[in-house]
């Protein structure tokens, strides 16, 4: 029975890992299921969070501005991560695949094995009408006080891979699965961009940051549109 473990949640702008970004990262060290040591992390991002992630998570725009730029985020919690193996999570690949994205763009490798309490719960509660986190906590009696913040979200997931251990004792599939995931092929910010998007923010008195330099094209593009949109258009 595998006990050491490292519990993961993450909250995102939206469901591509190539389109959208990490605004959270949670994550919880276990040792023969006992905790060790917790990480917790907010992420800047260069445009307005979607209402709708607003409502879902708590987390406003302006919580974001006080957070981490994503490449010390990311790079916080990959030196966090090194020396567990093993991660533990609600649909761990949607994490897993956010995760390995934003270190590419910076250089970096993350790959793991994992259990997914998802997949336990598909195969061990067949007849469940849901099995998201939310409804096999309540089945099981997890108190969610933050629901969809990353760091309770992983403790719940933590919770919930103990309970089912406890219900079925005997089931032999609780064991590791390799994660993978096929990026797609992300074309940096052209100078092109770079030099609107440089020019468009000093017009607005804004400052174009180093972290910029990481955008990806579609990245930019999505800038700019906000910019205009939110502030006008560059006068000439």
């Amino acid at each position: 029975m595998i006990t050491d473990y490292l519990a993961l949640d993450i909250e995102t702008t939206g469901l591509s890992p190539e389109k959208n970004r990490v605004i959270e990262i949670g994550a919880v060290k276990y040792a023969k299921d006992k905790e060790v040591e917790k990480f917790s992390c907010l992420i800047k991002i260069f445009q307005p969070l979607p209402p709708k992630i607003t409502e879902l998570t708590g987390i406003t725009d302006g919580m974001l501005s006080g957070g981490c730029d994503e490449k010390t985020a990311i790079t916080e919690f990959l030196q966090f991560a090194q020396d567990t193996p093993i991660l533990l999570g609600h649909n761990i690949s949607f994490d897993f695949s956010f995760i390995k994205v934003a270190a590419s763009r910076y250089g970096l490798t993350f790959e793991r094995q994992a259990l997914d309490t998802l997949m336990f719960a598909k195969k061990l509660h067949p007849e469940f009408e849901s099995r998201a986190l939310s409804a096999l906590c309540a089945y099981y009696g997890i108190v969610q006080e933050h629901a969809h913040r990353a760091v309770d979200d992983a403790v719940c997931a933590h919770r919930l891979y103990l309970a089912l251990r406890r219900e079925f004792p005997d089931y032999n599939g609780f064991v590791a699965q390799q994660l993978s995931y096929r990026q797609k092929k992300q074309e940096p910010m052209t100078a092109r961009q770079k030099k609107y998007l440089c020019d468009l923010l000093n017009h607005h008195g804004m400052e174009y940051t180093k972290e910029m330099d990481f955008l990806t094209k579609s990245d930019a593009s999505r800038m700019i549109d906000q910019l205009i949109f939110t502030k006008g258009r560059l006068q000439s």
